[in-house]
């Protein structure tokens, strides 16, 4: 498969929760202009972004809801469920290692580390803080997927060359610089400060 556009997959997250709250409301098929309309984009993107992974529905009668949504999810990977650890024992830590939700999608928080004394050892829902110099020792055994950075900017190079070397392939990170890692390694950034800027944008330029 050719690669596929970041956009695209955000997307197509956006159709798998309207697909879903639609299948909660008992509906059975759901037109590409429908699904547009909540998406708030185009009935002619719909079909692209679906077009990358085969061909669904038809013609005057739309998608079939729990069809689209089984497609999407298995595009996804959500067919699956995912071992993620949480690197950074701070307030974004701990809010998204409380997070019930991250579960009901199949990712499944197993360990959270820090390496301030007064915080390892204390308890989170089911998960007690670890020591940050048990990261390579625990991921060689318990074979993560996805690493969550939640660390100062100052140690995020130093802590995902760290996760790197460990084999974990993916991670999530929310310190505010760029990073650089092998091409064979994924790693999206969550910048809260950006994201306040592109609304702040949006309001200044209101008509």
């Amino acid at each position: 498969m050719k690669r596929i556009a970041d956009s695209t997959v955000r997307r197509l997250s956006l159709y798998l929760r309207f697909l879903e709250d639609f299948e909660q409301r008992g509906l059975e098929t759901i037109s590409s202009d429908e699904l547009a309309q909540r998406g708030g984009t185009t009935s002619a993107q719909v079909r692209k972004d679906l077009s990358f992974f085969g061909s669904f529905g038809k013609r005057g009668l739309g998608y079939s809801v729990p069809e689209l949504s089984r497609r999407i999810r298995e595009i996804i990977g959500l067919g699956r469920e995912w071992r993620v650890i949480i690197v950074g024992a701070g307030k974004i830590g701990a809010a998204l290692a409380q997070y019930q939700g991250f579960a009901q999608r199949g990712f499944h928080i197993v360990a959270v580390y820090d390496s301030s004394p007064e915080k390892i050892g204390r308890s989170w829902n089911s998960q007690t803080i670890r020591d940050i110099r048990q990261l390579e020792h625990d991921t060689a055994r318990e074979k993560p997927d996805i690493a969550v950075l939640t660390v100062p900017s100052e140690a995020a190079q130093a802590m995902l060359d760290r996760i790197v070397k460990a084999g974990i392939k993916a991670v999530l990170n929310f310190a505010p610089v760029q990073l650089q890692a092998p091409p064979d390694v994924t790693v999206k950034s969550v910048n809260m400060a950006m994201e306040l800027e592109g609304l702040s944008f949006a309001l200044t330029n209101r008509d």
